[in-house]
């Protein structure tokens, strides 16, 4: 039997190369996702992927922080489990989140939408970021 390596909080049996759903609710408290994001330097993106894709947004660890801090219960999509990209697994919890924001090609306020997937790492101690789009 192969052994993989879970990276995050919660564990179980991730199933390597599907994206296999996880439960009927989020697997972690959002308030204490909340409060380790208001942290600085408690939030760490994981992904190759996540961070270009931060980085085509302008943003930066601070700003996912941020982001975060604004999720609501009502944003919770589903979990699943997400492979880093380096043989390793998470269970992550991933949310929807809609925001007006001015934008500057645009010049005027527009509805974004940001999807945002992580998990709370194994020591307990970092938001673990997977993916951060809109």
């Amino acid at each position: 039997m192969v052994s993989l390596k879970v990276i995050s909080e919660y564990s179980g049996d991730p199933v390597p190369g599907n994206r296999v759903k996880i439960g009927a609710g989020p697997l972690y408290d959002l308030a204490r996702v909340q409060a380790l994001a208001a942290q600085a330097d408690h939030v760490k993106l994981l992904t190759a992927k996540c961070r270009q894709d931060v980085h085509n947004l302008g943003w930066d660890e601070d700003d996912v922080a941020q982001l975060l801090l604004c999720l609501t219960a009502g944003d919770y999509k589903d979990s699943e489990w997400c492979d880093n990209g380096k043989g390793a697994w998470a269970a992550c919890d991933a949310y929807t989140i809609k925001r007006r924001e001015w934008v500057e090609t645009a010049r005027k306020e527009l509805t974004m939408a940001y999807f945002l997937k992580f998990a709370i790492g194994k020591t307990g101690t970092l938001v673990l970021m997977l993916s951060c789009h809109s």
